[in-house]
């Protein structure tokens, strides 16, 4: 079921320690069970396995339960060994583990959500069990009496979630690529403030209470860092996924952020850089540099005798420039930019060698992944792909 595999080590590289495999569909959502040599697996075939390691140094299934519907998300607190599922006909099931991972039985089942649960989170702190779903609703529950305590609508789809313990605020993340922090009480809750950065939907958030910083991740390929406790309203943007990014972890400890996406990447962040806000893009009927007029600038057309160009922006100072102008790439990793994009001929001959050095390592999972968790004890990460399969890795060369 579990083939454990030994690559030869690579010098900073993530090195595959083992693959879970037997799935019929996808995983939508495991995890590594800390201090264990064990996974807890939810999937779109309906069955919940808890997979401990043998000492023949495979995976093996020593739990195996088959809900009535598709399992679409997970949440698992080690310290309860509680589980919280979420399924496809938008109820939330609980269920708790024995100490030695053999059984688990049900607890609770909370009717959450009119449509699809997307993100279950438990909060131990509060006792509160909060789901996200795509009925356009956050809701949250009390885990002890399983009432539900409040809901909140949404403009759209939700597809992240993440809260912060200290403030009592969740941060919402929606299909419009819209992200909605929410200052939650027993009974209630408030709009604090809304960010909209991303032009795809939101995919993945990442929240750390330390440096007080959110992640979103989102299917236009981008990572926005937005600085919540700088109050500044700072956003910095990381571009390199060629596909929709589906995992963020940060590594709080090497300022490393961890992102994961559908084109089979793993990256690896340097957080521990002084990074750069990516201009806003001008307005402008001709070209910034040489005056050309645009293609829709009839009357400069008209008045020089000349073609209208194209318009394209530089991606350093974000002026208005034609295809002449800007005619050269450059990498500008400190402004997120890790793959060569467009500028303006006057931003490539002042970028020095210097801010072209990478702060971001690529690496290729070799499946196509729509879940990642990072267990930062061991340093260990898990991906779930479409492939069906479930990857292991040591990520210590690389994160540290």
């Amino acid at each position: 079921m579990a083939a454990e595999i030994h690559p030869r080590p690579q010098t900073r590289k993530p090195v595959l320690l083992s693959k879970i495999e037997g799935f019929q569909d996808v995983v939508n959502t495991a995890v590594i069970i800390p201090k264990e040599d064990g996974v807890i697996s939810v999937s779109q075939d309906r069955t919940i396995r808890v997979w401990l390691k043998r000492d023949s140094g495979q995976y093996w299934p020593s739990v195996y339960h088959t809900m009535p519907v598709a399992c679409s998300c997970m949440s698992f607190n080690p310290e309860t060994r509680r589980i919280s599922v979420g399924l496809e006909n938008g109820t939330v099931s609980e269920f708790v583990l024995s100490e030695d991972y053999n059984q688990m039985t049900p607890a609770r089942t909370y009717p959450a959500h009119q449509g699809g649960v997307t993100v279950v989170l438990f909060v131990l702190e509060m006792e509160w069990v909060l789901s996200t779903g795509q009925d356009k609703s956050f809701t949250w529950h009390c885990s002890e009496s399983g009432q539900q305590l409040g809901t909140y609508r949404t403009t759209a789809w939700v597809s992240g979630l993440q809260f912060d313990v200290e403030t009592r605020h969740a941060f919402v993340g929606d299909h419009s690529g819209q992200v909605t922090i929410l200052k939650l009480e027993q009974d209630n809750c408030s709009l604090v403030t809304t960010f909209k950065g991303h032009t795809g939907n939101v995919t993945a958030l990442c929240w750390d209470p330390v440096q007080r910083v959110l992640f979103s991740g989102s299917s236009d390929h981008s990572i926005i860092m937005w600085d919540i406790g700088g109050r500044k309203g700072t956003a910095f943007e990381l571009q390199g996924h060629n596909d929709k990014v589906q995992g963020l972890c940060y590594a709080s400890h090497t300022r490393q952020l961890i992102s994961c996406g559908s084109d089979g990447g793993i990256v690896i962040w340097n957080m521990d850089v002084t990074r750069q806000e990516t201009p806003e893009w001008l307005d402008s009927d001709s070209c910034q540099k040489c005056e050309q007029p645009f293609f829709w600038n009839f009357k400069q057309m008209w008045d020089s005798k000349k073609i209208g160009l194209r318009q394209h922006h530089c991606r350093k100072c974000g002026q208005a420039v034609c295809g002449k102008c800007s005619s050269k790439r450059s990498t500008i990793p400190l402004m997120g930019f890790e793959f060569e994009v467009r500028v303006c001929d006057s931003c490539h001959d002042s970028i020095t060698d210097e801010e072209r050095a990478p702060t971001a390592t690529f690496h290729d999972s070799k499946h196509s992944i729509i879940h990642m968790q990072y267990e930062p004890t061991r340093g260990w990460l898990l991906t779930s792909g479409t492939d069906k399969i479930i990857k292991l890795w040591d990520m210590t060369p690389v994160v540290s």
